[in-house]
Formats: structure tokens, sequence, C-alpha cells
């Protein structure tokens, strides 16, 4: 299913985006994403008042993780696709679970979670964007988010540490 999100061309936009929360929504998270004009979040919400929560910030879409268990968590998808002022955002929790060619499919921005750890790479022009957890700190791995400028129909992903 494809989601247009109707933002302005010619007022930029900012994507905040966000992933294994695990049931925790820390203030400096919030913080870190105040001003965002909508928020993708990649799964293992743990908890759907993370999601209202963070609806009070911006927008929220959110896809259901391998950890996102009882009824709340049935009204999430597994993916979802997101169009932002012509970007493309395919958001999944997983993604060793990829299934499609982004390529072929003109998506720009593939969102996953699943690993704690922030990765953000780019392949044959497409960027493949973990923001790590938002949630419990895991092993060494920092607590992060991320945040996708649109400027000039362009996304200009970068992740943000959240200094604790």
């Amino acid at each position: 299913m494809l989601r247009q999100v109707g933002m302005n061309a010619t007022n930029p936009k900012t994507i905040g985006i966000i992933s294994d929360t695990h049931g925790l929504l820390r203030p400096e998270v919030e913080k870190a994403l105040a001003g965002c004009d909508h928020i993708l979040h990649a799964g293992d919400v743990g908890d759907n008042r993370v999601l209202e929560r963070l609806a009070r910030i911006a927008p929220v879409t959110a896809v259901r993780g391998n950890m996102d268990y009882g009824s709340w968590s049935n009204a999430l998808p597994v993916t979802e696709m997101v169009e932002i002022d012509t970007v493309f955002f395919y958001i999944l929790h997983d993604l060793n679970r990829l299934d499609l060619d982004p390529v072929a499919a003109g998506i720009h921005v593939v969102v996953s979670g699943h690993t704690h750890q922030p990765e953000l790479t780019r392949q044959e022009g497409v960027f493949y964007l973990n923001p790590g957890s938002a949630g419990q700190r895991r092993y060494d791995y920092p607590i992060s988010v991320a945040r996708v400028p649109i400027e000039n129909g362009q996304p200009i992903p970068r992740i943000v540490e959240i200094a604790l």
C-alpha cells in the first residue's frame, strides 16, 4: 500500500526516523524529533503509548516489528510505502525481509530497524537507513534516531546520536 503524505514542495520538510523503542520513549528522543513534519517508526514499538506520544510531535507511520505483540499491534502493517514531497520511503523492520527491488520500485529511502545498530549506506542511488535503537541500550550501541530533511526533492538523511 502506498500512503501519500501531502507536503508542500516549496516548504522543505524533515522526516524523523525511529526504531526499536521497545516501549521506551525518552524525553531526549522526543527532543531530537521535535520540529519534524512526519515520523516513521520501523518497528518494535513495544507499546501503543509510544506512537501516541510521537503523534504529539508529528503524524506517525509505523510498521510492526518481531517483538510487537497484542491487539494494538495487529493494526500495524509489516511494510509500508510512504510518499512525502515526491520522495518514496519503504519501511520494514528487518532489512533481511526486504520483499522488493527498491531501485525498480522507485524507492529513495529504505527504512529498517531490528539490529539496534545505526547504519546509513547508499547503493544504486537508494539510501538504506537504520536509525538504530531509541529504546533501552543494547551492548555498547548508541541510542539514536535519524532525521531526513527533504530539500529540492532530495532526501538528505543523517543519524543523530542521543546524549544521555
